[in-house]
């Protein structure tokens, strides 16, 4: 068994900051500099859910949101890589114990990613499954140490093969690097900087335990690891976007105390629908964020207390997490409309703002269908679908 790793915060103000000075960087490589993703696995912020007896952090959730929303606050692209390399590492918590060892605990400063959606095709083999499939959204892939995708998994007539209850076997599989390419198609509007290209991978070989069952209960059996893994990542995204909600917020403030627009005496601080506005955005933001916390502190009450996480409990982390992301929109149009033509230009971080937290709004955890999901608990109706 490994020592458990802790986050180092001064480190992560530190990685925010240079973010922050290499934002400009970042967007034009359309990935995160490598020096600057091997700082932020020394700071632990890629094992914040990875078990501590994997060597991770295994931090309280509300951990977990503060450091992507600071990193995010920074730069959204390196916001969204914490966001992808620490839910990845939740993996370790379900992965079959040899495996979480190597992966995981003899690298302390690994990097891992991947896409959950179940686009391969994993054929059983001996020793383990023959894999092929194409990713997109490959996030921090040319970051990562160990990749995953998601695959349903065949027998060797090909046919798709059922779980114990039924329902399509579907497996998170683990590649390495080598096996994986990844493809330079991330030409997009927002969020550039996270490298989130296709990934593909083609015949790889992927030994028996190397992957994770996707819903199924964890093998460490710890508070953190009685959230869902879905329920996690959707507060991820929430967490990036109320980051960048918060930066535009910032960054309007400090403009609107100086700029008087054309025509006028006045600054852009003295005008009353400028003073709602700006009101508006951060009772939003703050309202969201107190949302989230609450969300998630009666689910870790559940948690500590040994208890399955109810229906509600994971409705509720939904609804957080999709509420938080549409209040951080609404904040940053609010300041991206309100500082005027300022705002277009490349040197204005609002733009930038205004790009990347309309790409957040687009993960399918907190689409508006979500909404929609949510409210059906709250009726009483089906859901229609796993939480």
């Amino acid at each position: 068994m490994s020592a458990a790793a802790r986050l180092d915060a001064p480190g992560i103000e530190e990685i925010a900051a240079s973010a922050r000075d290499r934002s400009d960087e970042i967007e034009a490589a359309r990935r995160l500099p490598d020096d600057l993703a091997d700082a932020m696995a020394r700071a632990g912020v890629f094992r914040m859910l990875v078990p501590a007896c994997h060597a991770g952090a295994e931090v309280h959730p509300r951990t977990y949101v503060d450091v992507l929303r600071t990193l995010a606050r920074a730069d959204g692209a390196t916001g969204w890589i914490g966001m992808i390399g620490a839910t990845t590492g939740s993996l370790a918590a379900s992965m079959r114990e040899d495996w979480a060892d190597e992966i995981w605990s003899r690298a302390p400063d690994v990097i891992t990613c991947g896409v959950t959606a179940p686009m391969g095709r994993a054929r059983v083999v001996d020793g383990g499954y023959r894999v092929s499939g194409r990713w997109p959204f490959g996030s921090a892939s040319r970051n990562a140490r160990w990749i995953c995708g998601g695959a349903m998994v065949v027998g060797e007539d090909g046919e798709p093969r059922e779980d114990e209850a039924g329902r399509p076997d579907i497996r998170l599989m683990v590649f390495e690097p080598e096996d994986v390419r990844c493809h330079d198609n991330w030409h997009v509007s927002g969020l550039c900087g996270t490298g989130s290209g296709d990934i593909e991978v083609e015949d790889a070989f992927v030994p028996e335990g190397r992957c994770v069952t996707v819903g199924s209960r964890a093998r460490v059996d710890a508070p953190l690891f009685r959230f869902p893994l879905f329920g996690l990542l959707a507060l991820g995204v929430a967490a990036v976007s109320l980051g960048i909600g918060e930066r535009a917020l910032e960054e309007f403030v400090d403009l609107a105390g100086g700029k008087r627009p054309t025509g006028s005496r006045r600054t852009l601080a003295a005008r009353a629908a400028v003073q709602m506005d700006v009101a508006k955005a951060e009772a939003g933001l703050r309202s969201a964020r107190a949302l989230v916390g609450e969300a998630i502190d009666a689910a870790w009450a559940a948690a500590e207390a040994g208890e399955r996480l109810t229906t509600e409990h994971r409705a509720d982390l939904r609804l957080a997490a999709v509420n938080a992301t549409w209040a951080a929109a609404d904040a940053v149009d609010r300041c991206y409309h309100a500082a005027g033509g300022t705002a277009i230009y490349a040197t204005s971080p609002l733009q930038r703002c205004f790009r990347d937290v309309h790409v957040s709004t687009q993960h399918i955890m907190v689409a508006q269908p979500v909404w929609e999901l949510t409210g059906r608990v709250r009726l009483g109706v089906d859901p229609g679908g796993p939480l």
